[in-house]
């Protein structure tokens, strides 16, 4: 009943408190979609570039590549071009040389511009061997059914189509994130608030228990962060079109692992903060790299002993369980012992939590 009583008071307190209620729920929302629309990689055009004298082989390779094109009559002020005319790159044809000048201002828009160009000398390197063998066969040297056709190629997606965005391959990750960013924060300010204002030292001068304590916080905020990470979840599929291969279901369990750990991970830290300001010092510290080890990086091309570090943060387990489900369809069976290390690390931070609340108790 006390932990109910703590529970309720919480409950009592976020529905009181608009702005904190608005940054749980609202919060993430904004972010997840200001980040969908900057990271809608599917574009028209990859990369604009200026040509001159280019053969018409050539301008319609550049087109089928979604390059857009500018044609010029001669080569002259080639920088100039390049920075007034926002160039990525300024290709010119002259006595069967291509003379190529990048804009190295943009690498993402080089690396495409590169990649044509390797495309484009292959293309006419076969056009050539093949107008050879055209020749060898009309003057009898080979047979005509000798000569070699192009490689045929089927494309096929076994995770994804051909439609999927940047966006989808990171939005797991980002999802899990956003659930353990808001609740960690929030739930440890306002415990750290409870301490600055008097209330949990009153409260411990009370036959309450610390573990009252703490699993009334984690009942009370837990009901918030169930509510968020159903909100997050259903807007992130529904409405921003996250692709989503696996079960909805599943997606809404391994958040609400994820808000666990956050929410123990929140209050135990808060016992160590004297201030609002040195609770916010802890996010660059803990949370902040949280995300580079959540999936959002080959974790498995790293250093030996960042992949180490990797295994000790709760989002590299939340960030493979999401990938498993939302990206590759896995079930349950899956990602269990993802979930069961979350857990884990959720009861021992719970665990520490109210063993750390014993310096608070004065009598």
């Amino acid at each position: 009943m006390r932990v109910l009583a703590v529970a309720g008071r919480i409950v009592q307190q976020i529905f009181r408190d608009h702005r904190t209620l608005a940054l749980m729920l609202v919060a993430p929302l904004f972010i997840l979609t200001l980040i969908y629309f900057l990271f809608q990689t599917n574009q028209d055009s990859v990369a604009t570039i200026g040509v001159v004298n280019l053969s018409d082989s050539m301008l319609e390779q550049l087109a089928e590549a979604d390059i857009d094109i500018v044609s010029y009559a001669s080569d002259q002020s080639v920088q100039e071009r390049l920075l007034t005319d926002e160039l990525d790159g300024y290709f010119v044809w002259d006595n069967e040389t291509l003379n190529i000048t990048y804009n190295a201002s943009a690498t993402t828009s080089t690396g495409v511009v590169k990649a044509q160009v390797a495309r484009m000398q292959q293309q006419h390197f076969a056009g050539q061997v093949e107008e050879v063998l055209s020749r060898a066969a009309e003057a009898g040297v080979i047979a005509p059914d000798q000569t070699p056709v192009p490689l045929e190629v089927e494309e096929t997606f076994a995770f994804g189509h051909d439609d999927t965005t940047f966006f989808d391959t990171i939005s797991p990750f980002l999802i899990g994130f956003f659930v353990f960013f808001f609740v960690f924060l929030i739930s440890g300010i306002s415990l750290l608030r409870e301490r600055t204002t008097g209330t949990l030292e009153r409260l411990l001068s009370t036959p309450i228990k610390r573990s009252d304590i703490v699993f009334g916080y984690i009942i009370g905020y837990g009901i918030f962060a169930i509510i968020q990470t159903v909100i997050v979840v259903i807007y992130s599929t529904y409405v921003l079109d996250i692709q989503n291969t696996g079960s909805i279901w599943n997606v809404l369990l391994i958040n609400s692992f994820i808000a666990f750990v956050a929410l123990a991970f929140g209050l135990l830290l808060s016992t160590f903060a004297n201030s609002e300001l040195q609770m916010v010092q802890f996010i660059p510290i803990v949370v902040i790299p949280q995300i580079f080890f959540a999936g959002l990086l080959p974790v498995d091309s790293l250093q030996n002993w960042l992949q180490t570090v990797a295994k000790i943060m709760p989002l590299y387990y939340g960030g493979d369980a999401l990938k498993a489900v939302m990206i590759y369809g896995q079930g349950i069976n899956d990602i269990y012992l993802n979930l069961l290390i979350l857990l884990l690390i959720g009861v021992m931070l719970t665990i520490v939590n109210i063993r750390a609340l014993r310096k608070y108790r004065k009598i």
